[in-house]
């Protein structure tokens, strides 16, 4: 097994939003905004060569919206999925599967494209088999109000039309699951309904993909958790229980959304989990 950052570029998104109800005092130590109170964040997505399978978890916004939407969210950077997938030695036609840990746009957007004719939508990774939970699709193709914008149809219904969707099995009262792909997964339902955040484990190392469980390192102290969140006080819960266990057992997490770090661990303090280390994935697992 090999493990691979694709970079899928930047963008920006509020500043309060990210953080809650943490004072702005205290949470631009960590991550300055800009003269409107945007912080700019990643979309780090990490491929696992695996044998015959190659995994991507996560794709980013992709690139069909419209400019109106894009203006909200300031995608900038030199990076982009097929220039990173490129540097990986790879191609999109050869991603046999596509992870998604959520379906909010800047997670699933790069998972469908225009068609050559731009009249209509296909996924992006034609050779690849799509992988959600049905619980979480249920949750976003009936959107409440107040995630209602972050569910696109369009990113959404074609994986469902192209026959490439397929869902792994999380119940209501599963914490950890197995997702069939050569890797497990926490559940966490506090973002979003039936979040997955994949666990990788290479010999002694353990590698948590945590996705909008921990956007950055600024995000560590428990309650400083995204006003996004549907339900903040079971997301205190699951951040508790996961970071402990990430400090005493010492997990390498993979941050999505820090736009300087790649990776980091966590240790045990009187104040509870707080930052240990920041380094890159590289220099976690050799190749």
């Amino acid at each position: 097994m090999q493990l691979h950052t694709i970079h899928n570029g930047n963008f920006k998104l509020d500043g309060g939003a990210m953080f809650g109800v943490v004072p702005k005092k205290l949470w631009s130590r960590t991550n300055p905004p800009d003269s409107n109170n945007l912080c700019p964040w990643a979309m780090r997505s990490l491929l696992i060569e695996d044998g015959d399978r190659l995994v991507l978890i996560d794709c980013g916004l992709g690139d069909k919206q419209s400019e109106k939407f894009f203006g909200h969210y300031h995608p900038h950077g030199d990076d982009s999925l097929e220039k990173s997938l490129a540097k990986a030695g790879f191609s999109r036609n050869d991603i046999t599967d596509v992870f998604l840990t959520h379906l909010h746009f800047d997670h699933v957007g790069g998972a469908v494209e225009w068609n050559d004719s731009r009249s209509g939508y296909r996924p992006s990774f034609k050779n690849a088999i799509y992988w959600s939970n049905s619980r979480h699709w249920k949750w976003a193709t009936e959107p409440n109000p107040r995630e209602r914008a972050s569910f696109l149809s369009e990113n959404i219904m074609p994986l469902h039309e192209s026959g490439q969707l397929q869902f792994v099995d999380a119940a209501d009262d599963d914490l950890r699951i197995s997702t069939g792909l050569g890797f497990e997964a926490f559940v966490v339902n506090g973002h979003t309904d039936a979040q997955m955040c994949p666990i990788i484990t290479m010999g002694d190392k353990t590698l948590v993909f945590m996705a909008d469980l921990l956007p950055s390192v600024g995000h560590i102290p428990l309650p400083y958790v995204m006003g996004y969140d549907t339900r903040p006080l079971l997301t205190l819960e699951e951040r508790g229980r996961i970071f402990n266990e990430a400090a005493d057992k010492g997990y390498h997490l993979f941050l999505e959304h820090d736009a300087t770090n790649e990776v980091c661990t966590l240790l045990q303090t009187e104040k509870g989990p707080r930052l240990d280390q920041v380094m890159k994935l590289g220099e976690v697992f050799s190749r």
